[in-house]
């Protein structure tokens, strides 16, 4: 049953710029691409930037990297289409080296002035591992602690990165953060009218999923599991900042 006091959460109309960063070309699918329809049926204006374009996300639909980059990049802009994102960012870091450098910070400060979202969403850097099977990949680790490096206080404060000041960047604040994977969530979206645009979404990713036929299955109990905790039928969950 859900708590008497949780109910899904809207953003709030003044909310218009959203930047959804993550490692992988398919890593948004999985995890907000709900909410990313949700807010785009919204009117809300929905960018992605995506640190590295899958070059090592080699698996048996797809057993062999040669040609994987250019797909994937495909995979990715033909997601976003479904979605009705906007944008789709490129930074092309190789898939599987990422660290949280300052060059990854710089670039992601860069990506937020281009931007300049009210929101930025982006994964939990923290947890190592989710359960008893799944470990957390490091690219997740690495992109989520750069970006939330970059929102504060890079994004919004003229001396770091100067340079970027030469390129006609200044500085930016974001209004609200929403981490995904958190272990403690405090906000849940009802995607209840989007969850199958999520799954056609990321059957987009053929060289990651195959077919596809387990795509819906999966999601459906992910999106069963949060929706349960606000009682909706559907839902995904969040930590979500304010930044004052």
């Amino acid at each position: 049953m859900p708590r008497a006091d949780r109910k899904p959460h809207t953003l709030a109309a003044s909310l218009r710029r959203i930047l959804c960063v993550s490692a992988h070309p398919d890593d948004n699918e999985f995890t907000v691409a709900g909410s990313v329809a949700r807010w785009a049926r919204e009117g809300r204006d929905v960018a992605f930037c995506l640190v590295t374009s899958g070059g090592a996300g080699t698996n048996e639909h797809t057993p062999r990297s040669e040609g994987l980059i250019p797909r994937r990049e495909q995979e990715s802009r033909e997601a976003a289409r479904i979605l009705g994102v906007k944008d789709v960012v490129l930074l092309g870091y190789t898939d599987g080296a990422l660290e949280p450098t300052l060059a990854l910070r710089r670039d992601l400060t860069r990506v937020i002035r281009q931007q300049r979202p009210d929101v930025v969403v982006c994964s939990d850097p923290t947890p190592r591992w989710y359960g008893d099977n799944y470990l957390n990949h490091p690219d997740h680790r690495a992109v989520a602690s750069a970006a939330l490096d970059a929102v504060f206080p890079s994004a919004e404060t003229r001396a770091i990165f100067p340079e970027l000041l030469g390129e006609g960047l200044e500085p930016h604040k974001v209004k609200e953060v929403l981490i995904v994977g958190a272990l403690e969530p405090n906000a849940w979206i009802d995607i209840g009218d989007t969850f199958d645009v999520k799954c056609a979404a990321l059957r987009a990713h053929a060289s990651q999923v195959g077919g596809g036929e387990w795509v819906e299955g999966l999601l459906r109990g992910w999106g069963e599991r949060e929706g349960k905790r606000v009682g909706v039928r559907y839902a995904e969950a969040f930590r979500r900042l304010v930044l004052s």
